[in-house]
């Protein structure tokens, strides 16, 4: 009998693990974004590698690339003198040509690389198809307070359908940072222009947008884990390089106008990419698209809207009835959902730090709004606030609930699995069943 060594046990639980994303994955679309500094990376080939694998797994890629630094490259090469107004740059006919050279010679560079099936390789048998064209149509953006920008341009429209078809033909399908016009004229584009527009126009399920940074940070310099696209604008200030600023204005649109993910990577490691689309805590940052609902930590205001959302289910016997007072006291515990400042959901986490877990409690969602997904995006953010007190797990007692949470990945437990504290007040006459799941 041979005898897995640990390392590939490891690689079997992460494999088994990463089944349900990949699941979740197949047949998405997803627009992949990242600057010339990545392709000039070390560790690029990497990333070259991550993206063979995702459209092995059946992920529909769309790359967009951009060239700043290799353009930059060109212009010293040629002697052509930098022109930057309000951070923009201007593309006169000779600049063009830099860009035309500096883009081109990119577009090839990645096309090899994605081509190659050697031996003994990461992409190996891979056997990609990389589909280029016209798919971006652009427009000048003309004359901006007294200043021509000449071939500097903007994305007029994107050619969702030409690029579906090489999507459904097996392709990926790779775009520069330049445009094309009904006129036949070419124009010097963002990147982040072309990605977001991309995306949008796919109505893609994700845009991922690789950069130096581990993702997005906050105003103190600490990786954001996950936030919503509001955040994401209050992270704005005119204070920061203008890529930063394109690159947040292209997080915000894309989630803005109906991309439901975007996520934030350093092209600087060489598991990040893989890690935040296949495990449960990911590498970067996730930015979910804006809800009309509101999602956040309860008030005292709020304690009249909480109490009449769980009397009926106390009044059925479902959760254990809880006073005004208690409730008053225990506030800062509850998190809610609103919808035009109704409370339509709520719950509350009660950390036990002595044993490193904490108790999910009082999830009771109106019966108007059961339907959707309300009680996940609770649950999710729970375990949020559950890492922020470095909890290793969260649990539930229920008496009727038991099968929603198996969905939603807690495994039933023995009583004597419950926190010294919490088992002490265990109620034998109700006989909740416990479920645990670890973060």
């Amino acid at each position: 009998m041979n005898i897995m060594d640990n390392s590939n046990i490891n690689n079997v639980k992460w494999f088994r693990n990463a089944a349900p994303y990949i699941n979740a994955h197949r047949g998405k679309t997803v627009v992949l974004m990242f600057g010339g500094e990545a392709v000039s990376h070390p560790n690029f080939a990497n990333i070259i590698h991550d993206i063979s694998l995702l459209r092995s797994l059946g992920v529909k890629l769309v790359v967009v690339h951009g060239a700043r630094p290799q353009i930059e490259d060109r212009m010293e090469q040629r002697g052509i003198e930098r022109n930057i107004e309000k951070n923009i740059r201007v593309t006169d006919a000779e600049t063009l040509v830099a860009v035309k050279d500096a883009t081109g010679s990119l577009r090839l560079h990645i096309e090899a690389l994605l081509s190659t099936g050697l031996v003994n390789s990461p992409m190996h048998g891979s056997q990609i198809r990389v589909s280029t064209g016209n798919f971006v149509i652009a427009k000048p953006m003309g004359v901006r307070d007294g200043v021509d920008y000449k071939y500097t341009g903007s994305v007029r429209r994107i050619d969702s359908d030409g690029i579906n078809m090489q999507l459904d033909y097996g392709s990926i399908v790779l775009l520069s940072p330049i445009g094309y016009s009904p006129t036949g004229e070419v124009f010097n584009l963002a990147l982040e222009d072309v990605a977001a527009q991309t995306a949008i126009a796919l109505k893609a399920d994700k845009l991922i947008t690789l950069t130096e940074d581990e993702g997005l940070l906050d105003e103190s310099g600490k990786l954001i884990r996950s936030c919503s696209v509001r955040r994401v604008t209050t992270l704005l200030d005119e204070k920061d390089c203008h890529v930063r600023q394109l690159l947040l204005r292209a997080i915000i649109q894309s989630g803005e106008n109906g991309v439901e993910r975007c996520h934030c990577v350093s092209y600087q490691s060489d598991t990040a990419l893989l890690q935040e689309l296949f495990t449960r805590d990911g590498a970067g940052t996730l930015i979910a698209k804006d809800h009309k609902e509101q999602i956040s930590t309860a008030t005292i205001d709020d304690v009249a809207g909480i109490l009449e959302l769980l009397e009926p289910l106390e009044a059925e016997g479902i959760l254990v009835k809880r006073s005004r007072e208690l409730l008053e006291v225990e506030i800062d515990k509850f998190t809610v959902i609103k919808k035009e400042e109704v409370i339509i959901a709520c719950a509350a986490l009660y950390p036990y730090p002595e044993n490193d877990t904490g108790e999910v409690a009082c999830v009771a969602i109106h019966p108007d709004y059961r339907k959707g997904n309300r009680g996940v995006r609770l649950i999710q953010a729970l375990e949020l606030q559950a890492k922020s007190h470095h909890l290793s797990s969260i649990f539930v007692l229920t008496t009727v609930s038991g099968h929603w949470f198996l969905e939603q990945g807690f495994i039933e437990q023995p009583i004597e699995k419950l926190p010294e504290g919490k088992k002490e007040m265990y109620n034998f006459q109700r006989r909740s069943k416990v479920y645990l799941k670890a973060l």
